[in-house]
């Protein structure tokens, strides 16, 4: 199985998926007013999961809470047509920030998506073959705020475990000069998708720190 995921090169699917996203809302006009389908915009969150498994025990927690939380907002697509309509929805059953609610699961998928991204642009930035700066600069400061004393203490711990540099690139099927390409166009249309959900919440006073 990880064979046949290394062949599909996960980096640069997840980084294709994300750059239709980013077209998709540049394409109409980056405000509340431009629609994103439910059903891509899932899809494209479960192509960054296989990034969560490769960096092992020190993010297992996050994996498993984003890995439930994106089958959520798969789920709900069968039903919902735009992340739009799926969050006013939720407002008029009065349940956005209820356990198990599609609103609440978005923001923390999008944290998901914030994490990886904060993820690549250190990496990038990094030099050297470990990924334990960059990978506790990114926990520290997407995760780290909403997470309990337990749970921090368990991805420091946990740091210790991860990939080297070079094992990353060997497990996501890139050299160092393709996955910085892949992982640069990730990030730059990431930002873009983060920076719309963040006006859906925004925009109905819901606030995203919570």
């Amino acid at each position: 199985m990880a064979n046949h995921a290394a062949e599909e090169k996960p980096l640069r699917k997840m980084a294709e998926a994300f750059k239709d996203l980013a077209n998709t809302l540049n394409s109409q006009t980056l405000d509340e007013a431009a629609k994103m389908e439910v059903a891509p915009f899932s899809h494209a969150c479960t192509l960054v999961s296989p990034l969560f498994r490769c960096l092992g025990i020190a993010f297992k927690f996050a994996e498993l809470d984003y890995v439930a939380k994106v089958g959520d907002l798969a789920e709900a697509s069968k039903s919902i047509t735009t992340l739009h309509t799926m969050m006013d929805q939720d407002i008029q059953a009065n349940c956005v920030r209820k356990a198990g609610s599609h609103t609440r699961n978005l923001l923390r998928v999008k944290r998901g998506l914030d994490m990886v991204k904060v993820l690549f642009e250190e990496i990038i930035a990094a030099e050297g073959n470990s990924l334990k700066d960059p990978a506790s600069k990114a926990y520290t400061q997407v995760f780290a705020p909403y997470h309990g004393w337990a749970i921090r203490k368990a991805v420091s711990a946990g740091m210790y475990a991860l990939p080297t540099r070079q094992q990353l690139m060997i497990k996501l099927n890139e050299d160092e000069d393709s996955a910085r390409t892949q992982m640069q166009n990730y990030v730059a249309s990431c930002e873009t998708v983060i920076t719309y959900i963040d006006k859906l919440f925004t925009s109905r006073d819901l606030g995203i720190d919570w």
